[in-house]
């Protein structure tokens, strides 16, 4: 299959825009992973984003595409904090990927930027590393838009990875555009919203609508490779139809929802943010049963140990009130468990 192909700004990296998110592979076991991307490769992708912190996902994608090495692009990321770290997980990212180089490394969501003048800090690592040929590109993930929007106008990295769906707010938009005006790639993780989105069709054709976006559809099965591939082959563009799923799923969820990034843990009270807070939404998306039972009706009331120390508030990128979403949450969750716990 022929994939459109996307230039990443000025990388030069030319990757299809139907691209493959390694993180879930590290959930599946080494046959099946292999076998994903491989099949994904042989379909036509080229493009494969993972990252250090993701246990074995850049082994399985060394074990799985080794031979085929200089027909891809491989992405990964490093969220070391000085010199010395990212150094350190350069080389075991190019010993797991069992490659020489890395074709774009990314700083993995910092809080704010590294210091390109600190000759200790990680910014020289990534320079050093470049230098040697073991990076060619540099780039940076973010999901505060603040931190993405300084990273723009820095002009010190090549592509952009943040949050980008069809809920994105006009201010995602914006940072879209000022990355194509800056001729910087954006590389969009969380096309569907971290699970919250269903219609894979409505997804894939909002990303159409954006030429310089390059969307990474984390995948771990083979029917989700499937999706995006038929999606691919038949050119999936907006239609009316597709239009009214996103408007009525605009109205439902774009305002104070729960993406499931995940940086507001550890909670002090031992509660599963990511999930109970998307609880509502979750129930209602979703098939509902396996929430039915004891076990997550325990881990609802978690809720009720939190003690509002708001850690989880000023960690949130999106600037969530955590602890008045969470009890809103237990509100809904309760009245939904009271209706259909026996449905279990």
């Amino acid at each position: 299959m022929e994939i459109k192909k996307v230039r990443l700004g000025r990388t030069g990296l030319t990757v299809t825009k139907t691209a493959f998110g390694a993180l879930p592979v590290q959930r599946i076991d080494r046959t099946d992973a292999k076998k994903l991307l491989r099949r994904a490769y042989d379909s036509g992708i080229n493009y494969f984003d993972t990252a250090n912190a993701y246990t074995d996902s850049e082994e399985k994608l060394g074990e799985a595409l080794e031979d085929v090495r200089h027909s891809i692009v491989i992405s990964t990321k490093s969220s070391g904090a000085d010199k010395k770290t990212i150094q350190a997980h350069i080389e075991e990212s190019l010993r797991r990927l069992k490659t020489d180089y890395i074709d774009l490394f990314q700083f993995h969501n910092p809080a704010q930027l590294p210091d390109v003048n600190d000759p200790d800090g990680p910014f020289a690592a990534a320079l050093e590393a470049k230098r040697k040929g073991y990076v060619r590109h540099i780039g940076i993930t973010n999901h505060r838009l603040k931190v993405a929007l300084a990273a723009v106008d820095s002009g010190n990295f090549e592509t952009m990875q943040f949050p980008f769906c069809y809920l994105s707010s006009d201010k995602e938009i914006d940072l879209v555009n000022r990355c194509k005006a800056a001729d910087m790639g954006f590389i969009a993780m969380k096309g569907l919203s971290g699970g919250m989105l269903n219609n894979a069709a409505a997804c894939y054709a909002f990303m159409q609508g954006y030429d310089n976006v390059v969307p990474i559809w984390g995948i771990q099965h083979e029917w989700e490779l499937d999706q995006w591939l038929e999606l691919t082959e038949k050119n999936q563009q907006m239609t009316p139809e597709l239009q009214s799923v996103i408007d009525n799923d605009r109205r439902e969820l774009a305002h104070n929802f729960c993406r499931s990034c995940g940086y507001c843990l550890p909670c002090t009270a031992g509660i599963d943010i990511p999930q109970a807070a998307r609880m509502a939404m979750l129930l209602r998306r979703s098939p509902y049963q396996p929430y039915m039972t004891d076990e997550w009706y325990a881990k609802m009331h978690k809720v009720e140990d939190c003690i509002h120390c708001n850690v989880c508030k000023s960690r949130c990128p999106y600037e969530l009130d955590t602890p008045e979403l969470l009890q809103s949450m237990l509100k809904d969750y309760d009245e939904f468990y009271a209706q259909h716990h026996n449905d279990k």
